[in-house]
């Protein structure tokens, strides 16, 4: 399965919240290797994914929703990349207001995407293809129409 394709606008429409929580976790699964499963559609591990997340996830883990996969996120982003939201996207953090468990592991996501193009030495192109933007969530704790609970 090839990737789906990174730019700022789609970086940005993640920040904004205009994607479902399964797409954003898609776009960080195809990079860790995981592929979905033919017969059942269940993202597992392939033979590019790093042995220590086929062991602790041997399906594709729920990013947004789930806590100790955001954790794992977090701490596999290199000290020298952690910044790369603010350098390379401007993006000071979500207001107060705007401060849930959803959104903030989302930003994580796209700090990951960010450090695994450095990583590859791959620059990120300003415009590329967009999935269907959705408006923002009207609860944002809840997120979009199946969206799975934050826990």
């Amino acid at each position: 399965m090839a990737h789906y394709p990174l730019s700022q606008a789609l970086l940005d429409a993640v920040l904004a919240d205009r994607t479902s929580d399964r797409f954003v976790c898609q776009l960080v699964w195809s990079r860790l290797g995981y592929r979905p499963d033919p017969t059942d559609a269940i993202w597992r591990p392939g033979p590019d994914t790093p042995a220590g997340w086929a062991e602790a996830f041997p399906l594709a883990p729920e990013l947004i929703a789930t806590r100790p996969a955001s954790v794992r996120l977090t701490r596999s982003i290199a000290a020298p990349y952690k910044q790369l939201l603010k350098e390379q996207l401007g993006f000071a953090g979500y207001r107060i207001g705007e401060l849930y468990p959803r959104r903030t592991r989302r930003a994580t996501a796209v700090n990951w995407l960010l450090a695994d193009l450095a990583e590859r030495g791959q620059l990120l192109p300003a415009s590329g293809p967009l999935p269907l933007l959705l408006d923002p969530p009207a609860d944002p704790v809840a997120g979009h129409p199946g969206d799975l609970p934050v826990g």
